[in-house]
């Protein structure tokens, strides 16, 4: 009855081939890039302009229908998971670039414009989109904008948040909404950078103007290799500390290399504990410069072997392997879970060995990448959903992460956002208190809880029946993990 009710108030809104309710057209959109939880949506509505998106939204609040935006499905915490009772709102029809401004350096683009097309079309301008998620090819800005995406440069250009300026789209009401303006700051409230991040759950995005970034004159990568887990991220510690801030400082522990360098054949030193990516750019004798610096600071601190990129195709095979590592780990495993926090970079090396004592505790195998500069990690947990209990312990593998990042000063996230999968470590981040301050943005935006309802923010009912599963440290003590 709900679902004949909604599909006959969208109906008047929307041509018969933008609306899908047959469980055969609505599976595909059952499940993000984290395909571990999944559910068909009531319905999956596909509007072609603004007007549209505006209408369906305010037929949805009147009838108290939720509703979960989607873009291009590529995040990896269940963000885009849809509501069993309600409307999976599809962005994907609004594709386009309505502007590149060499003189502003800006571009005003629509939600559903794939990142990587942002920077091909600014090119022949001199000019690039600087966050570069590793699936910048896929995922669109509209995207981008609700996780605050980052990716390997993310270090020296910053997040999301720091290369957007203005935010257009809707409320749950079909109010229609501006954050930000198109100069450096604007009057009120900085609410921009409240919705840069907050997973579809204050409003709908439809445009976004984003900053574009002078594309360097040159660019080098040094390639070291470290026998040892502690001298690499030592070695990323002295980097920072000597006053250097590269464009880029990744780190990949063995594992995670031979899986990439199978896949990608990146000449990467197989014998080596870590490897560490460090990229400078800027003119050539500036790159010059800091890349003498950073290969002497890397020496100091046990590099056992470094190799500079000569030219730009070597520059770019040594990041095909740091770009291919979740492509490279499907390859070798059925199933993985890859998450996302962040740790002080003092402490990468604690972090690793940690991880690596979960692998024997949880019997599964884990690869890690890291944007090593500013301490976010991606450990990637391999396992086989089709083997009984091989999901539920990547599960509690992934929440001793979460959590052992936490006692060690760092976050449950980085980059990839909160969505449903780190729910029970967000009631370990936060008090209860400071989860109920959350919940006050979000009922100031959407009164009724509709944009992307059970997600991001714990209820305290969900805190307590986690709690009654920690013991003092904050380690797991019970065989189950409550699902929601």
């Amino acid at each position: 009855m709900r679902q004949t009710q909604v599909v006959s108030a969208l109906q008047a809104l929307l041509p018969a081939h933008a609306l899908l309710w047959q469980s055969e057209d609505t599976t595909p959109y059952e499940c993000d890039g984290l395909t571990a939880y999944r559910q068909r949506p009531l319905v999956v509505a596909l509007p072609e302009t603004y007007a549209q998106i505006q209408a369906v939204l305010k037929v949805c609040h009147a009838l108290a229908v939720p509703v979960v935006a989607r873009g291009a499905g590529t995040g990896l915490s269940g963000g885009a998971m849809p509501h069993a009772l309600g409307v999976t709102l599809s962005l994907a029809k609004f594709n386009k670039i309505l502007q590149v401004d060499a003189t502003s350096r800006t571009a005003l683009v629509q939600c559903g414009v794939r990142n990587l097309a942002i920077s091909e079309a600014a090119a022949p301008l001199g000019l690039y989109y600087a966050p570069d998620p590793s699936s910048q090819i896929a995922c669109t800005i509209g995207g981008n904008v609700a996780e605050n995406s980052g990716g390997v440069h993310c270090l020296k250009y910053g997040l999301t948040l720091h290369n957007v300026l203005k935010i257009q789209g809707f409320t749950m009401e079909g109010e229609a909404v501006t954050f930000g303006g198109d100069a450096l700051d604007a009057p009120g409230y900085d609410l921009m950078a409240i919705m840069v991040g907050s997973e579809g759950m204050l409003a709908v995005v439809t445009e976004v103007t984003v900053k574009l970034t002078p594309t360097a004159q040159l660019a080098r990568c040094i390639m070291a290799s470290f026998d040892d887990i502690r001298k690499a991220g030592d070695a990323v510690a002295a980097v920072i500390a000597a006053g250097i801030i590269p464009a880029g400082l990744e780190m990949m522990d063995k594992p995670m290399t031979a899986a990439v360098e199978d896949y990608v054949h990146a000449g990467y030193d197989l014998s080596a504990a870590a490897i560490l990516l460090c990229e400078s750019d800027g003119t050539a004798e500036e790159v010059e410069e800091e890349i003498g610096r950073m290969s002497a600071v890397l020496q100091r601190h046990g590099a056992t072997a470094i190799a500079v990129s000569k030219d730009e195709a070597e520059r770019l095979k040594f990041w095909s392997g740091r770009k291919n590592a979740f492509p490279a780990s499907g390859r070798i495993s059925p199933d993985y879970m890859c998450m996302d926090s962040t740790i002080p970079r003092k402490r990468l090396a604690d972090i690793l060995l940690a991880i690596q004592d979960m692998e024997k505790k949880y019997g599964l195998r884990c690869a890690n990448v890291f944007h090593a500069g500013d301490g976010n990690l991606h450990p990637l947990i391999m396992f086989d959903a089709n083997i009984p209990d091989e999901l539920h312990r990547a599960e509690l593998f992934g929440a001793d992460i979460l959590e052992t990042s936490v006692a060690m000063g760092g976050t449950i996230t980085g980059e990839h956002g909160v969505g449903v999968e780190k729910l029970n470590s967000m009631c370990v981040q936060f008090s209860a208190a400071e989860n109920e301050q959350m919940f006050g943005i979000k009922r100031a935006f959407d009164s009724q809880g509709l944009l992307n309802p059970g997600k991001v923010i714990p209820t305290l009912q969900r805190c307590a029946e986690y709690g009654k599963m920690l013991v003092r440290g904050g380690k797991l003590s019970h065989p189950d993990l409550p699902r929601f």
